[in-house]
């Protein structure tokens, strides 16, 4: 075969192959983290983000979480006029944040009223889009307006925890939302509140240490990471090798620290049956 007719052929070849990339979508299948099997997005996305083969929960957008817990078209945000600021000063945190906010990604916490299955609630649902959803004075300050909300309309507070903790670029303004965040939770629950804690994988550090451990009812999801160091921090402060599966939900349920393990699947009825139960 002479060189020309072999380049004609490569071309021909070249020209298939970039039409069929052209034809296939982004992301038509997706790894789970898991099992390492290549899913069809769709079928995912149709199972909740859950793993067909292996259960594996995958993350959920907040948009994809809101369609999950509550009735269609009944979603009101709050608090979205609350805006974070650069107030340390923090080197390149203002363009991070500037950026985020051009995407329309809005803080690291999306609260609002909703109805399930038509009981109004407020929610908070962490957002691991705005840096990781690490808690800074903005999510603190949304997150205790909630809590007052609740309190001074006599409604439920349900909050999705998923964070990384602490925001490292607020210093100690971030730490001071963990007594923010727990003391309006206490106030809330001194007037008689039900607040519900739903943790998913991971939540970790100051939100941990804070307001995702005091609800009355605390819900998580199966396998996820919850803690407050991490494992490789405490077997290195007390020089001992933690035991398997620590930190995980089952291990905490196991531990009395959590109420209840729930799939995804089952989260929306096991909500309205516990809203109902305590008479909302």
């Amino acid at each position: 075969m002479s060189a020309k007719i072999q380049d004609i052929i490569q071309k021909f070849l070249n020209t298939r192959k970039e039409r069929f990339k052209a034809s296939v979508p982004d992301n038509l299948f997706t790894q789970c983290p898991n099992c390492k099997k290549m899913i069809y997005r769709k079928k995912i996305d149709k199972n909740h983000g859950v793993c067909p083969e292996c259960g594996y929960h995958l993350k959920l957008t907040n948009k994809q979480w809101s369609q999950l817990l509550f009735d269609e078209g009944s979603v009101q945000l709050l608090f979205e006029e609350f805006k974070t600021v650069d107030v340390l000063e923090f080197p390149k945190y203002k363009e991070k944040l500037d950026k985020l906010y051009e995407k329309n990604i809005n803080e690291g916490v999306t609260t609002g009223k909703a109805r399930i299955e038509e009981i109004p609630v407020l929610f908070g649902i962490m957002n691991t889009e705005f840096i990781l959803a690490s808690m800074g004075s903005v999510l603190g300050e949304r997150i205790a307006s909630l809590f007052e909300k609740g309190r001074s309309q006599g409604l439920p507070v349900i909050i999705l925890s998923r964070s990384g903790g602490a925001r490292m670029q607020e210093g100690a303004v971030s730490l001071m939302q963990m007594t923010k965040t727990a003391a309006a939770a206490k106030r809330f629950s001194n007037a008689g509140g039900l607040f519900i804690s739903l943790i998913a994988n991971p939540t970790t550090g100051g939100v941990t240490a804070s307001f995702a451990m005091l609800g009355d009812i605390i819900i998580t999801e199966p396998n996820a990471l919850i803690g407050f160091a991490g494992p490789r921090v405490i077997e290195q402060t007390i020089k001992q090798k933690l035991p398997e599966g620590f930190q995980t939900s089952e291990f905490l349920q196991e531990k009395g620290f959590v109420d209840l393990i729930c799939e995804r699947h089952h989260l929306k009825d096991t909500l309205r049956n516990i809203l109902k139960i305590h008479q909302y």
